[in-house]
């Protein structure tokens, strides 16, 4: 069977474990997972999508998250939407709307509401993320280790490329921040705009002009998300034939002047909260401060709120230039590897070695879904292992003071995206990390008898 069949398959056998197409409103998908939003959740057949094969794990928040793995979830993504395409169904976006409040309790807590909006604005982004982030910090290294002159037009050509997404980056966040809450995207890039103005310099305030910029992300997706909320109030007092013209008008001139006023305040002020914050916890806490994250971090992995914390890394780097964190929470991936790398050595059952082989290439470059749902989680203790394990290179990483100059996969990628100085410390940290997790998890982590499911 040719791959194109075999994605297609696959994706015909999720649609109908989920319910059909008029059960699905909403479907994205990231680096290694097919996020489904079911109309109503008692549709769908949660086992059945389970024993698929192709399927690595499946995570039941407000989003149905199947774990595909890298290389996979975008071709059966498309498949996936290619059928909802060409199915005959009810208008999805009000059959979601009417039964958003079927969604269980323990997924509707706020701050998990809040995690998955964040989550659901920067997902989008995380390629383009990747590779400027990756540009940007190759060609940083190749001209200070000497091969490439700064004042060089290949230089010059190499940074501008990695470099215009960071420059812009507001624009994209405020149009996803806007489609996120239900407003025009083209508004909600105005909003990012607002800030990210250059001439907002000009502008003299209370005694004092404001800084471009001020508010970073923070602020942005205030007033994405503020401007999306005006405009439908608006709209509902618009006669129909005016809506083009009063609507966006309106919705812009008032977001622009709260923005200056209050938007840009706050957010500079919550800004900076966050960054002397975590700068603080890693200063005071050091190398406990380090583990507790590091070892914390596989979890939040888990529940597919890691992307929450997009905004937080880009904080940083805005605010200090460098992003400490990365390195750290970097290291979860990397005891996962030590874990499974412990578990292929030990047990003798094939299909537990076939799984964790197709997910070790995935792990080792910083994708550690195929690894956790495929192998350390089903097995309980060894993914606690790879948790204390991750905790052991993170407090490395937090006692050397590692930081990234961007944001990108973790792994052996990340190397390309820290100061240049360190990439030899954050590599040694990233093995320490790899062997403790190892060591842990063969010393007392995994017994074969655990893999029943494997036999």
């Amino acid at each position: 069977m040719s791959d194109e069949k075999k994605y297609a398959g696959l994706a015909r056998l999720i649609l109908q474990h989920i319910g059909g197409p008029s059960n699905v409103a909403d479907h994205t998908h990231c680096m290694t997972r097919l996020r489904i939003t079911p109309v109503n959740s008692q549709k769908t057949d949660i086992d059945s999508i389970k024993a698929l094969e192709g399927v690595i794990g499946v995570v039941e928040e407000e989003t149905l998250q199947i774990i595909l793995g890298t290389g996979v979830v975008q071709h059966v993504s498309d498949e996936f939407g290619k059928l909802l395409k060409s199915a005959e169904h009810v208008d999805l976006k009000e059959s979601a709307a009417k039964h958003k409040a079927e969604i269980s309790k323990k997924n509707a807590t706020p701050f998990k509401l809040f995690l998955r909006r964040i989550a659901s604005i920067f997902i989008p982004l995380i390629p383009a993320l990747v590779a400027s982030g990756l540009i940007t910090g190759i060609t940083k290294a190749v001209i200070q280790a000497g091969w490439l002159a700064e004042t060089s037009q290949t230089a010059i050509i190499l940074t501008v490329i990695g470099s215009g997404l960071f420059t812009y980056l507001g624009i994209l966040v405020g149009i996803n921040t806007a489609k996120e809450f239900g407003g025009s995207p083209a508004l909600g890039g105005l909003a990012g705009i607002l800030i990210i103005n250059p001439a907002v310099g000009e502008i003299s305030l209370f005694g004092e002009a404001l800084l471009p910029g001020r508010g970073g992300l923070i602020g942005i997706l205030f007033a994405a998300a503020f401007i999306a909320f005006l405009e439908k109030r608006v709209r509902r007092l618009v006669p129909h034939s005016l809506d083009i013209i009063i609507t966006p008008t309106v919705s812009l001139l008032i977001t622009g002047i709260v923005t200056y006023v209050v938007f840009m305040p706050v957010g500079g002020l919550i800004s900076d909260a966050i960054t002397s914050g975590l700068l603080a916890i890693l200063d005071l806490g050091g190398i406990i401060a380090g583990f507790v994250l590091g070892a914390t971090f596989l979890p939040l992995v888990v529940t597919g709120l890691h992307q929450g914390l997009t905004p937080v890394h880009m904080e940083l780097i805005n605010s200090i230039g460098d992003d400490p964190l990365l390195p750290i929470l970097a290291m979860g991936g990397a005891g996962q590897v030590g874990a499974a790398f412990a578990i292929y050595f030990k047990t003798k059952k094939a299909k537990l070695k076939r799984a964790i082989a197709g997910g070790l290439p995935s792990g080792l470059l910083g994708i550690g879904e195929p690894l956790i749902f495929g192998v350390t989680l089903p097995l309980g203790r060894p993914f606690l292992t790879a948790c204390l394990g991750a905790g052991v290179g993170g407090a490395f990483q937090a006692y050397f003071k590692i930081a990234t100059v961007s944001i990108g996969v973790s792994g052996l990628p990340l190397s390309f995206l820290v100061h240049t100085h360190q990439v030899l410390l954050y590599i040694l940290g990233l093995f320490i990390s790899y062997a403790a997790g190892f060591v842990l998890t063969y010393s007392f982590g995994f017994k074969d008898d655990m893999a029943v499911e494997f036999d």
